[in-house]
C-alpha cells in the first residue's frame, strides 16, 4: 500500500512492518521484552492475590481466577488430553492460556497498545517449549520406535498407502503442526495490530493534516478503529484459547494408545 495523498501537498504513509521494530528502551531491552516480563508478573501476582484468602462465596477477583483455572482445567486440558492423563499438564495449559491472553490483550490497552505475540520470536519460543513437551511425552509413553510407528503408521490404512502417507504424517506431526501453532497466533496479532494502526493513524492524519473538506472523514476512520478494537479483543481471546487447545490436543494425540 503506497503513500496516500490526502492533503494540500502532504502524504500519508501507512504503517507497515517497520512499526513493529521498536527502539530499545535501555541497552538492548525493547518494549516487547518488557511487556513479556510484565505479563508474567501480572499473571503470577493476580492469581497469588486472588487465591490468598479463598472464601466459600468468592468475590469478583476470586471468581475470575477460579473461572480461568476451571476453564483451562476442564474445558481445555481434560477434554483434549483425556481424564487419565490431563492433570499433570494443567499447569502448562493454564500457564499458556493466561500468559498468551495477557500478552495479546496488551494490544488494546491504552498507552501499551502492542500485542507482544506480534513479534514472531515469542510465539516461536512458546512453540519450541510445546514441541519438546509433546514429543517427550510421546516417546516416553510409546518408546522411540513405538512413537514413530504411532505417528507414521495410522491403523486401518492399506499397507501400500503407507509409502505415501507415512512421510506426510511424519512431516505433519514433527514440522507442520507445531510451526502452524506459532504462525497462527503471530499472524493474527500482527495483522490485527496493523489494521488498527492504519485506521487510527489515518484518522489522526485526516484530522490534523487533511484539507477542510476531508477532515470530517477522520470521524469514519476513528469509528472503524473503535469497532475493530472490539473485534480485535475477541480475536485476542480466541487466539489464546486456540493455542492452548491445540497444545492440549497434540499432547493428547501423542499419549493416545491408538492413532
Amino acid at each position: 500500500m503506497g503513500a496516500l495523498v490526502l492533503s494540500q501537498g502532504g502524504t500519508f504513509e501507512p504503517p507497515g512492518v517497520d512499526s513493529f521494530f521498536l527502539p530499545p528502551i535501555f541497552g538492548g531491552v525493547t518494549k516487547p521484552i518488557v511487556l513479556v516480563v510484565l505479563s508474567a508478573v501480572i499473571v503470577g501476582a493476580y492469581f497469588l492475590i486472588a487465591t490468598r484468602n479463598l472464601k466459600l462465596v468468592p468475590g469478583k477477583g476470586q471468581f475470575a481466577a477460579e473461572y480461568l483455572y476451571d476453564f483451562s482445567r476442564n474445558t481445555i486440558a481434560r477434554d483434549q488430553i483425556g481424564a487419565k492423563d490431563f492433570q499433570r499438564f494443567i499447569p502448562l495449559i493454564f500457564g499458556l492460556f493466561t500468559f498468551i491472553l495477557v500478552n495479546n490483550l496488551f494490544g488494546i490497552i491504552p498507552l501499551i497498545q502492542f500485542p507482544t505475540m506480534a513479534k514472531i520470536g515469542f510465539p516461536i519460543a512458546l512453540f519450541i517449549m510445546v514441541y519438546i513437551v509433546i514429543h517427550t511425552v510421546g516417546f516416553k509413553r510409546h518408546g522411540f520406535l513405538g512413537y514413530l510407528k504411532h505417528v507414521m503408521f495410522p491403523p486401518g490404512v492399506p499397507k501400500p498407502v503407507y509409502i505415501l502417507l507415512s512421510p506426510i504424517e511424519f512431516l505433519q506431526k514433527f514440522l507442520f503442526q507445531p510451526v502452524a501453532l506459532a504462525i497462527r497466533v503471530f499472524a493474527a496479532m500482527f495483522a490485527g495490530h496493523l489494521i488498527l494502526l492504519v485506521f487510527a493513524l489515518g484518522g489522526h492524519y485526516l484530522l490534523i493534516e487533511a484539507s477542510a473538506l476531508l477532515k470530517p472523514v477522520s470521524i469514519v476512520s476513528f469509528a472503524f478503529a473503535i469497532i475493530l478494537t472490539f473485534a480485535e479483543a475477541l480475536i485476542q481471546v480466541l487466539q489464546a484459547y486456540i493455542f492452548a487447545v491445540l497444545t492440549a490436543n497434540f499432547i493428547g494425540a501423542a499419549l493416545a494408545e491408538e492413532h
